[in-house]
């Protein structure tokens, strides 16, 4: 056994270091079923344990790789036999949660959808919102800057990051626990560990801004026949329903119609219109929201905006409508199917899916794509079955999706991160001199580059 693992168990105990044959019984991600590879697995309880392993990673020139719910779509925890992983999976607390001030306390292990019901226990509501919510967990959400379903009104994580406490790669231990709505005190350096993938400090207890539960939730799925009328209605629902719009899913009439194949979701509608769009709108009224909401679909039905509209009468029906959405696993088959995640103007899509699914012919000619996304904030996913054995494919198909979006001014992440997957893209959406100082600040903060080495950058 190696002079680092025993001084990790000296320090920690047995049962907090797993070895690389415990570890091997784990899968290497969601996506991903290969068994787990490292040296060895630390699961700290507390920000002192974090700095303590981290100030003898340091000290050996030991890499770390973070892990949290390993729900990673860009390969962000990939780990190797010669490195050490944490995960945050014991430190899953919520440590408070202020109903005067609207904010909570949680530790970064924490999931997301248990900090999602805790808080909706105290009556109100963590707007972060995402499909991964039952394994995903709170810190890897600030890591990658987490987007989600909701962020057309209440923005990313980024916007419900109060306050942070994070260590970093010697061990120091920077505590920025601010609850303030205001606080313009020199830098906010909590910034530099948001969306930054845990290359510079590992997150371990976070703030969070909290919001007042709805008191109405109105949902509908609409059937619409161009992409014109796409973000025709999405102006519609701006003007009429406004601030109160929460989500605005598109889904190509392709996807949708793969999911609701015989033996997968029913479909609530005719299955054959060019694209759908699940909306959700939150208010405060129960007496209008509900007749204010049903009116505003019926006046894009009259105005030809939609070609059909769906409202739930029940939550359950209202689920129904979002595993369509959610549930993706129809077009997980046949394997390898690769997974994207893009952002660009909302009146450039039309063409830049186009102009993907034309290099697809060109590379690949069997491959199908189905496009999906949070359109109403820019953002698309697009799932790529290649149908194509050829070594390549991967690489035609990440040309496809990735080489027109320069011309859109896109960026070749919206909500995912970069993780190792998409590194050799990064200049898609970066410049040069982006590049370079964000090397300058991984230098600064991590000089050994023992924090998730060759993630995001070199």
């Amino acid at each position: 056994m190696s002079d680092i693992i025993d001084t990790l168990r000296d320090r920690l105990g047995e049962s907090a270091v797993l070895t690389a044959h415990q570890i091997a019984e784990r899968a290497t991600s969601y996506w991903d079923s290969s068994p787990m590879m490292a040296k060895a697995l630390v699961r700290p309880k507390s920000t002192r344990e974090v700095s303590e392993i981290l100030k003898i990673c340091h000290a050996h020139g030991q890499s770390v790789i973070t892990h949290g719910g390993r729900t990673s779509c860009v390969e962000g925890t990939k780990s190797g036999k010669d490195d050490i992983i944490i995960s945050t999976e014991r430190m899953n607390s919520i440590l408070e949660v202020d109903t005067t001030s609207g904010t909570a306390v949680v530790e970064a292990g924490v999931v997301l959808e248990q900090a999602q019901d805790a808080i909706a226990e105290q009556g109100l509501f963590l707007p972060l919102d995402l499909g991964a919510r039952g394994s995903c967990t709170i810190g890897g959400n600030i890591a990658t800057n987490a987007g989600g379903i909701n962020v057309i009104r209440y923005g990313m994580t980024r916007s419900l990051v109060m306050g942070l406490e994070v260590v970093l790669a010697d061990g120091v231990i920077l505590t920025s626990m601010n609850k303030m709505l205001k606080n313009n005190s020199g830098f906010d350096l909590k910034q530099l560990f948001i969306g930054t993938e845990g290359a510079l400090g590992i997150v371990t207890r976070a703030v969070l801004k909290l919001h007042p539960r709805s008191l109405t939730k109105n949902t509908a799925l609409a059937a619409l026949n161009s992409f014109a009328a796409v973000h025709i209605f999405l102006n519609h629902l701006k003007t009429t329903v406004g601030a109160s719009l929460s989500a605005f899913e598109m889904m190509e009439g392709d996807y949708f119609r793969a999911v609701t194949e015989p033996g997968w979701h029913r479909a609530p509608m005719d299955r054959n219109c060019s694209y759908y769009i699940l909306f959700e709108c939150d208010g405060s009224d129960p007496q209008r929201d509900n007749d204010r909401f049903a009116e505003v679909v019926e006046d894009a039905f009259e105005k030809g905006y939609i070609q059909d509209a769906v409202i739930p009468k029940s939550e359950n029906e209202r689920e129904a409508l979002w595993g369509i959405r959610d549930d993706f696993e129809a077009i997980l088959q046949p394997k390898p199917v690769y997974l994207y995640d893009v952002s660009l103007p909302v009146l450039s899509m039309e063409n830049y899916i186009r102009d993907v699914k034309d290099k697809l012919s060109s590379f690949l000619p069997a491959s199908k794509a189905f496009v999906l996304g949070h359109v109403g904030d820019g953002n698309l996913h697009l799932f790529v079955q290649p149908h194509s054995e050829a070594g390549n494919a991967r690489d035609f198909s990440d040309r496809a999706v990735y080489e027109p979006l320069k011309a859109y001014e896109g960026a070749v992440s919206a909500e995912h991160g970069i993780g190792f997957e998409k590194k050799k893209w990064l200049s898609q959406s970066r410049s040069a001199e982006e590049i370079a100082l964000m090397k300058r600040l991984k230098t600064a903060l991590d000089p050994k580059g023992i924090l998730n080495p060759g993630l995001v950058i070199d």
